[in-house]
Formats: C-alpha cells, structure tokens, sequence
C-alpha cells in the first residue's frame, strides 16, 4: 500500500515509538495526525506534515471528532498505528495488599480499549474510501507487548492488556476483510523510549545484557521501520510481529 499522499493516525503520537512511527510516515509522504493528551502534545516537536490532535483515546465522542478531521483531511486515510499505552506496575497480591481494581481497569481501558476504539471508528471511515488497484483502503497496526506471552511479577493488568490486543488481531482482519482492510500488531521488547530516561545507566545495561541479540535496547525509530514494513507489505496481514532480540523475559 502506498503511503505517500494519504492520511495517516498515529495514537500516543507526541513522544516514544508513537512519535517516532509519525516523523517516519511524515517523511514518506503522509498527512500525519499525531494524537495525544493535550498534556503530552504541549512541547511537543513534529516535523513538516504532522498535526497534533488533542485526544483522549478512552473517550468514543473524542476519537470520532479527530478521525473525523483526519478523514476530512481531502486526503485518503489508510493508516492507523495505536502506540498511545500506560504501563503501571502492581503485584496482585503484596505488602500493602490486593492489587488496586480501579488501576488494572484503567490499563485495561486505555491499553486494549483505547487501541479498539480507535480501531473501530477509524475503520469505519477508511471504509468509506475509494479502495486501490488491489482493493486495498488501509491498515491498522496496534501494539502489544513481549509481556503479553511472558508477563513479569507486578504486570498482571500490562499484561492482560496486551494479551486483549494480541486477541484482537486475527478477528479484527477478518472482520475488516471485506473493507480491504489489514490488521497486524507489534509486540516489542525493552525499547528505549522516554519511559527508560529516568533509570541508571547500570539498570539499562542490565536490561541489555539479557537481550541475546543485538545486545542493545531496541530503538523507537525501528518500531517505526517495522511499522512501515507492514503497511507497504500488502500480504501481512492478521499477525502479531516480535521485536525483541529474540528476549524471553523472565519473571522479574
């Protein structure tokens, strides 16, 4: 699928592996919304051909008002990459007692909800677009985690998320099918993004150093390489795509 003169969504798109994803599409060509919390968005450094969208992704009346402005954009929306995610972490069962039920709702929400509402909305209008020479009209590529297979002490709401987006992929490219419409996920390892920046470089190196190889923390800009690899590959479709150095975490 080509990428140049189109629309483009981007979730979480104000910093880390969402801010990356939109400065990569921008150079490829694309009208780029970058949505964000208006918190994340104020500082925020897009480059030509990025439009930051004050959203809130948990919020249906929110994200249909800004797919609608990418839509109505007087170019063709086929791209949609949810990143925007928080990851707390909370044992379920621990000194100060049970783990926080409104806390593992929230991760839940924003994580697997957020990534579904904006999938469904934003689909809804791809739908509507003249489909290309191969029938195709867009992609939409959500992120998971290595935590949804091998979720660490302390990441039982993280990785329950995950685990939902990774659920979520074949049925949502059967669904979407008939709309010419891809579906496929990243699932991502330790990647260094602003999450990391307050943490030693110690800690890093040993976040490194269990990574078989390359023995370095992955990069936001080779999220956004992979992401687009899949939009450009017309056969990927329906699948969930590890980068991790080949990392199987282990339980803490």
């Amino acid at each position: 699928m080509h990428i140049d003169n189109t629309a483009a969504i981007v979730t979480g798109g104000a910093s880390g592996l969402g801010a990356a994803t939109s400065q990569a599409l921008a150079e490829r060509g694309a009208k780029v919304f970058a949505f964000d919390l208006p918190t994340a968005i104020e500082g925020a450094q897009g480059g030509t051909g990025i439009e930051y969208v004050a959203v809130d992704v948990t919020d249906p009346a929110q994200v249909r008002a800004a797919v609608g402005q990418a839509a109505g954009s007087g170019l063709p929306l086929r791209t949609v990459v949810n990143c925007a995610g928080i990851g707390p972490s909370m044992r379920i069962l621990g000194k100060k007692g049970v783990h926080d039920l409104a806390l593992y709702a929230k991760v839940v929400q924003v994580n697997l909800i957020g990534s579904f509402n904006v999938l469904t909305l934003a689909a809804e209008r791809i739908a509507e677009t003249d489909a290309d020479e191969h029938g195709q009209r867009g992609v939409i590529i959500n992120t998971a985690s290595v935590a949804a297979y091998e979720g660490q002490v302390g990441q039982a709401a993280y990785s329950s998320s995950k685990g939902g987006i990774l659920g979520l992929t074949l049925p949502a490219a059967r669904d979407l099918a008939q709309y010419g419409i891809r579906v496929c996920t990243i699932a991502p390892g330790i990647v260094d993004t602003p999450m990391l920046a307050t943490v030693s470089e110690e800690f890093r190196a040993g976040l490194a150093a269990g990574i078989p190889f390359p023995k370095r923390l992955a990069r936001p800009d080779e999220y956004a390489q992979l992401a687009l690899s899949i939009i450009e590959h017309d056969y990927l479709n329906g699948e969930t795509i590890r980068m991790d150095g080949a990392l199987r975490m282990a339980p803490r």
